[in-house]
């Protein structure tokens, strides 16, 4: 099994059982976010947590084998350098005009160096609003400067 059929795999038993990444979440004790990312195939899962998603979607022994497998991230988006999804598109927008803004801020306030990706978290809120509901997304990354040498 690779990781695209991983992904079309635990989609449909997740429908099925009529589940939310945020149930599946709570269910395992994990973001919903990063659980999703890892049924998208874009990170491994710990075999404790690949068989509690497992024996929750009633799924076998291969779907577990190939959640512990690492993988070639960046590959969800079906090889599309620009995602064609318009919600995802409106991230994509959002760091084209503020890519730039947000590096410098980070540097300014930090120095050189990146967010990691790696001791990372992300989440994902509703707030009500009078004009609409509001979507809060929070990306909390350790600094890294970069080495000099």
């Amino acid at each position: 099994m690779d990781k695209a059929e991983l992904t079309v795999t635990i989609l449909k038993a997740k429908k099925s059982k009529g589940l939310t990444w945020e149930a599946i979440g709570e269910q395992l004790g994990v973001s919903e976010l990063w659980v999703a990312s890892c049924c998208y195939g874009e990170n491994s899962m710990t075999e404790e947590t690949a068989s509690k998603l497992c024996a929750l979607l009633d799924l076998g022994s291969e779907v577990q084998g190939c959640l512990l497998e690492f993988p070639t991230k960046g590959n969800s988006l079906d090889g599309k350098l620009v995602p064609t999804d318009p919600l995802l598109y409106r991230f994509y927008e959002i760091l084209c005009v503020y890519g730039k803004a947000l590096k410098d801020s980070i540097q300014e306030k930090c120095g050189d160096g990146i967010m990691s990706a790696i001791d990372f978290t992300l989440d994902v809120e509703k707030v009500e609003h009078p004009k609409g509901d509001r979507i809060v997304v929070t990306m909390d990354g350790k600094f890294l400067p970069y080495r000099r040498f």
